[in-house]
């Protein structure tokens, strides 16, 4: 596989201020871009992981996917090229504008602006986070995982995993089709929604402390509309998180304590338990809703069955590399 992690992220928003706000006060990024249409935020070592355009829709700009070398990235595009996806091979001026050394774009089936790159820039001065956090999870494991909705799982399934070299890790069929990708040791960088629609669902940071979540959470309830799913537990990653309304009316996942998976040896199957093992609650749903009340039931069973989610273990290989915040 040339694609090893999810590097970066951009979102269409003219709300800058609001972003600015949400991405340091409640996420804990640092601001990095001062005026002009375009904010940046980094999160680690890197110069930038979520940079925010200034303009077109409220939704996802593009995903940019880090590959190893300059040959992996030729070897991509040639594959996309094969394959009947046309590929732009981008200059100076756009590598210098995401800080990378080398740059190509091109669009999934649903037209989603995907990039791939290589040769992220370091930044030569330490990560200040925008409020006391421990540090995100990072490093080897990408950014953190980005979730699609699109319309037509089987074209998307196609192009992610035969294509870009995507492995499925889990997938679920009721109460509607969700396929769960990784590219290195995360459970997931990618996944996708089989709701019908085209945009993004949400985007997920993985906080070094659970007590960062905690103190997130009391954050975001202060906001209006600050919470989308109440804290809850995820039944596949294991991830103990809660999701927050973007300035966008996306979500992001905040959490903390995923899995981490061998990609060498993980075999992907399906699963039945829902989404979650508790929590997560769709409070930004009416209470009447369908989807809502089939998530709490499917909740609910797996109380019912005494379904269990093993804790997180520190020692793992794949954490060598992450990224601590000073």
């Amino acid at each position: 596989m040339s694609i090893i992690s999810l590097g970066y992220m951009g979102i269409n928003s003219k709300r800058l201020g609001d972003w600015e706000g949400f991405a340091t006060d409640l996420l804990g990024m640092q601001k990095v871009d001062q005026g002009g249409p375009m904010r940046m935020f980094r999160m680690d070592d890197r110069k930038q992981r979520l940079i925010v355009t200034g303009e077109g829709e409220e939704d996802l700009a593009f995903m940019g996917w880090e590959v190893g070398s300059p040959e992996d990235l030729e070897a991509l595009a040639a594959r996309l090229e094969n394959a009947g996806f046309p590929v732009t091979l981008h200059g100076a001026s756009l590598s210098d504008q995401r800080h990378v050394a080398r740059l190509i774009s091109f669009h999934d089936p649903d037209g989603n602006r995907l990039e791939a790159f290589y040769g992220p820039e370091i930044a030569s001065d330490p990560f200040l986070s925008g409020r006391p956090i421990s540090g995100f999870k990072t490093g080897s494991l990408g950014m953190g995982h980005a979730v699609l909705h699109v319309a037509n799982v089987e074209g998307i399934l196609h192009f992610y995993r035969d294509i870009l070299g995507f492995n499925v890790t889990d997938y679920g069929l009721k109460p509607y089709p969700l396929y769960f990708f990784h590219v290195n040791g995360r459970h997931h960088s990618f996944a996708m929604v089989g709701s019908g629609r085209k945009g993004i669902h949400h985007f997920m940071v993985e906080l070094l402390s659970l007590d960062d979540v905690g103190q997130g959470y009391d954050i975001a309830q202060q906001r209006d509309e600050g919470i989308a799913y109440t804290l809850g537990r995820h039944s596949n990653d294991h991830m103990m998180s809660f999701y927050t309304n973007t300035p966008s009316k996306f979500f992001v996942e905040y959490g903390w304590g995923a899995q981490v998976v061998d990609p060498e040896t993980w075999k992907p199957f399906e699963t039945h338990e829902g989404p979650s093992t508790w929590g997560h609650e769709r409070v930004y749903l009416p209470e009447d809703d369908e989807v809502r009340i089939r998530m709490r039931e499917m909740r609910h069973k797996n109380a019912r069955d005494g379904f269990r989610a093993p804790d997180p273990k520190p020692n793992c290989a794949w954490l060598d590399s992450v990224v601590h915040a000073e």
